[in-house]
């Protein structure tokens, strides 16, 4: 498989796991999950700590907390109408990869979480960056029926290769449902 993600490594705790391939794993997910091909497409993953994703927090969205995964995608795709699909993507353009853009993820809050949930700690960095990636194709969890759209498409491509429900009880015990 291609490498979608460039990953850049922050903090050193990430190589704890093989966050490329975790990541592209993810990404594979999402974009199936979506409906479309990834040729052609790439997305910059920054694998950081609290304190540099509580800075870009702050910076982006106001709120000078920590949080799990940051996204800033490259187009505006978002569904007008609560529950719709998002736009569709551009068509990649030239002899280069278009950028689908950026995420941002955060080992310390990722650990917290899993240690937290009982989940398998790979098996939430999937997940994050899987619903990283979903904003960037135009997914968003601010208005009910959006949500209960991108959680579906997570819960389901999660589903599929043997990881739990991240929004069951099911997470908690580590078992697909």
């Amino acid at each position: 498989m291609t490498d979608i993600v460039e990953v850049v490594i922050e903090d050193d705790r990430w190589l704890v796991v093989d966050l490329t391939d975790l990541a592209n794993r993810a990404v594979t997910l999402a974009f199936a999950a979506h409906g479309v091909a990834v040729k052609g497409y790439e997305i910059i993953l920054l694998a950081c700590d609290d304190a540099k994703i509580a800075e870009l927090n702050a910076q982006h969205r106001g709120k000078s907390s920590a949080t799990n995964v940051l996204s800033w995608p490259a187009f505006e795709l978002a569904a007008k109408k609560d529950g719709a699909l998002p736009q569709p993507l551009p068509k990649p353009s030239g002899p280069w990869a278009e950028s689908l853009g950026d995420i941002a993820i955060s080992f310390d809050t990722c650990n917290r979480e899993a240690g937290e949930s009982g989940a398998d700690f790979s098996d939430h960095v999937m997940h994050l960056i899987l619903h990283g990636c979903l904003h960037l194709l135009g997914y968003d969890h601010d208005r009910t029926a959006d949500a209960v759209l991108m959680e579906g498409l997570e819960s389901n491509a999660l589903a599929s290769i043997g990881i739990a429900d991240p929004y069951s009880q099911n997470y908690l015990t580590g078992t697909a449902p």
